[in-house]
């Protein structure tokens, strides 16, 4: 009985196998959609491609009437040696120009479909919400991008052609010989099935390796890309060998998996070689004696070597594209996956920011709760509720980790509360057009990040149809235009990647100048002062007073001098607020904790 079960469990593991095999080559063929726009120029360079393919396939046998001709043995309507030479410079000359329309065929339909997979990449992965970031690093989601589909490229560009070329190859080749000799052709593919099973066999090995080395590879991107946005803490703590240790250590795991891969796949080509080369030389020396008999002329036998070869070239080639297809199959899945992923309710038909509605900017929460799906056991926010009226200016006080870039988070949905509700003028903001929720909201964080163009592009990032009147009114208000102005190209100056070309004031003062130009009527402050010297504040201050004004704002405040002029103060601890009122109220209870952060902050300045 027990041998039986196991006999059951091996038969239920092979089914299971074949049927993931089975998923995986259907996803796989997936991607194929995006040559069908292509379809007609695809057809088109399969035609020449089969062209290219039987036309050479002339080759052998115009050669093996070459040598009838030459031997006397003549019996064929060209006779002349002369016109069976000429015969063959046709045929290459044909095959020559079927190739290059191939290539240029094929070569259009891999350009345009690669480019449809890499823009549709790109724009999946600015919809897809913020979860999916923190669940991923950077490096893997770039390594989607370049070298998975680099390999699909490959796979569009050349194997699938070669692919289509070896088989057209092994088809025809089988049928002339067949057709030469039948007895020396079923002594020749008597060594076949051995090699086709061998084939399959490493070339699932050779798959699951290949995926394995585009994870590492993947893993190695991940170092290079946290390595560069940090490069200051490296150089700082003097980690530059500790980087490249790492980075190492990663590189000799794709490497030593690659070097995997390539030894089955050295292995299986070296099989492939002997054992095909060994059946040659086997046809030819079961040929002569064929030849000896009488049963075909010499002429035939040298068509029949050169067509064995052009066969057995063909099948040592498809276990080289097999491994190939297998290891782009592997880049397909991870590609797709991305593909599949489900992308945030954004308004793709909105063009311009003047097309979508004003709120009035009325805020409410309701019994909100929540925690973040990377921890979902630790909670952040517990049983939330205040209201914010349009206009209205409040102040989120607390010590760090109390909550208080969550809640701006969740007004954005960048993540959907676990409990209770926000609701922005009456209604539910997860029954809102996600796009016009973000568009009326504005945020000035604490640390900017500017994109690496220039100045007037940055600015306009905040409303990218704005005229240049615009812009440098925007730029005004928010006490930039002083410092722009002052630079030789103005507002056509590169700010360096990361804006790293500008001082931290100077950022901070773009950064409002595109929150002011996208107008927005609620506003989110991140302490943008905290960071600053006394100048740069006093700038960056006076240019929030403008911005705030008439906008319902939300602050939170980790210098709390800053927020003396709002209507509201929040004070928020442990995900709850535990005392609201005026600066003036709050900082008259004693017993309070805004008392005491007060009291910190006044003692420690």
């Amino acid at each position: 009985m027990a041998k039986r079960g196991i006999g059951l469990n091996g038969e239920q593991e092979k089914e299971g196998k074949k049927r993931i095999s089975k998923e995986s080559l259907q996803r796989g063929l997936q991607i194929f959609n995006y040559v069908v726009p292509y379809k007609y120029k695809f057809i088109v360079g399969l035609g020449f491609l089969v062209l290219s393919s039987t036309t050479f396939m002339v080759f052998p046998y115009l050669v093996g009437k070459l040598v009838d001709s030459s031997t006397g043995n003549a019996d064929w309507f060209l006779k002349d040696i002369n016109m069976i030479s000429l015969g063959l410079f046709v045929v290459i000359l044909l095959q020559g120009i079927f190739s290059f329309f191939r290539v240029y065929f094929f070569a259009q339909v891999s350009e345009n479909a690669i480019a449809d997979i890499r823009r549709d990449l790109y724009s999946k992965f600015v919809m897809l919400p913020i979860p999916f970031y923190e669940k991923r690093r950077v490096g893997e989601i770039t390594s989607r991008i370049t070298t998975d589909v680099a390999q699909v490229q490959d796979t569009f560009s050349i194997t699938l052609a070669e692919l289509f070329r070896q088989i057209t190859t092994l088809l025809v080749g089988v049928v002339i010989i067949m057709w030469t000799s039948i007895k020396l052709s079923l002594f020749m593919l008597a060594t076949f099935p051995v090699l086709v099973a061998l084939a399959f066999v490493f070339g699932r090995k050779i798959k699951g390796l290949s995926k394995r080395t585009q994870d590492e590879l993947a893993n190695t991107n991940v170092i290079v890309e946290e390595t560069m946005q940090a490069i200051n803490t490296v150089k700082a703590y003097t980690n530059e060998m500790f980087e490249v240790g790492r980075y190492k250590s990663s590189l000799n795991k794709a490497v030593k998996t690659a070097l995997s891969a390539a030894y089955y796949r050295g292995a299986f080509i070296t099989f492939i070689i002997v054992g095909l080369f060994g059946g040659i030389i086997l046809v030819i020396w079961y040929g002569s004696t064929l030849v000896q008999q009488g049963d075909i002329k010499i002429g035939e036998l040298i068509s029949f070597i050169i067509y064995t070869v052009f066969i057995g070239a063909s099948v040592g080639g498809l276990g080289e594209l097999y491994g190939k297809v297998q290891s782009a199959l592997g880049a397909t899945e991870r590609i797709l996956e991305i593909l599949n992923e489900q992308e945030e309710p954004t308004d793709k038909s909105l063009r311009a920011l003047n097309e979508v509605p004003k709120l009035r900017g009325d805020i409410t929460y309701s019994h909100v709760a929540f925690a973040y799906p990377t921890r979902p056991d630790i909670p952040v926010l517990r049983d939330m509720s205040f209201g914010i009226r349009a206009g209205e200016k409040i102040a989120l006080v607390g010590p760090s980790g109390a909550g208080k870039s969550t809640i701006v988070q969740l007004l954005m949905r960048f993540y959907d509360v676990a409990a209770g509700s926000i609701s922005v003028d009456g209604k539910d903001i997860r029954e809102m057009n996600l796009t016009t929720l973000r568009a009326n909201i504005g945020i000035v964080p604490q640390e900017v990040l500017l994109f690496g163009g220039t100045i007037r592009d940055n600015i306009a990032y905040g409303k990218p149809e704005a005229t240049e009147d615009e812009i440098i009114a925007a730029a005004q208000k928010a006490n930039a235009w002083n410092f722009i102005k002052t630079f030789p190209e103005g507002l056509d100056t590169l700010v360096g990647e990361r804006g790293v070309k500008l001082s931290g004031g100077q950022r901070q003062r773009v950064a409002i100048a595109r929150a002011i130009l996208k107008n927005p009527v609620i506003l989110v402050l991140d302490e943008a002062t905290s960071a600053l010297d006394s100048e740069s504040e006093q700038l960056v201050q006076q240019a929030m007073d403008e911005l705030m004004k008439n906008r319902t704002t939300i602050v939170i405040a980790h210098r709390l001098a800053t927020i003396r002029k709002v209507d509201k103060i929040l004070v928020i601890d442990g995900g709850e607020i535990v005392e609201e009122g005026s600066h003036d109220d709050l900082s008259n209870n004693e017993n309070g904790i805004y008392a005491n952060l007060l009291k910190l902050q006044f003692e420690l300045s």
